[in-house]
């Protein structure tokens, strides 16, 4: 029996959006590994100007990345979907080894198979020096505010 993921794919408005919860869910755990049961086995990436395929280079991509944005916390908010597809906006906040705060904003476009699973990832992302002070995201979501569009760009 295949790997599955629900919920699968026609999306709806409450599918899609519980999709993208579990997400940002499983990513604010910063588990690599967890992360890439996600995805198809031979999921394709692009992420920023990185291009992986398959969960052994996601794990690696994301242990590196995590190794590097440290306190990493994240949110998702669904932008549109159709069918197998899913498009998501996000703000996540982080430091590097130096201190530095940033927030990182982006765009992420999702395709899914007949499983639920991820079978392509394209995410486009900015990022921007922060002051600690103006950190906005501490944490994972808590329950109460599943759901909630992401914070404001301004």
């Amino acid at each position: 029996m295949p790997e599955a993921r629900a919920p699968y794919p026609p999306f709806t408005q409450e599918t899609a959006l519980r999709k993208v919860q579990a997400a940002e869910d499983a990513w604010n755990t910063r588990d690599p590994h967890r992360v890439a049961q996600a995805y198809t086995p031979d999921s394709v990436w692009r992420n920023r100007d990185t291009f992986v395929r398959g969960r052994e280079e996601i794990i690696g991509l994301l242990t590196r990345k995590w190794a590097r944005e440290l306190d990493y916390a994240l949110r998702k908010s669904l932008w549109s979907f159709h069918e197998d597809r899913i498009a998501v906006r996000f703000q996540y906040e982080w430091r590097d080894a130096a201190g530095q705060w940033w927030r990182s904003y982006g765009n992420e476009l999702w395709e899914f198979d007949g499983h639920g699973l991820m079978r392509r990832r394209e995410a486009s992302v900015n990022d921007l020096a922060i002051a600690e002070g103006d950190r906005r995201i501490r944490g994972p979501r808590p329950v109460a505010e599943h759901g909630r569009d992401v914070i404001p760009v301004a």
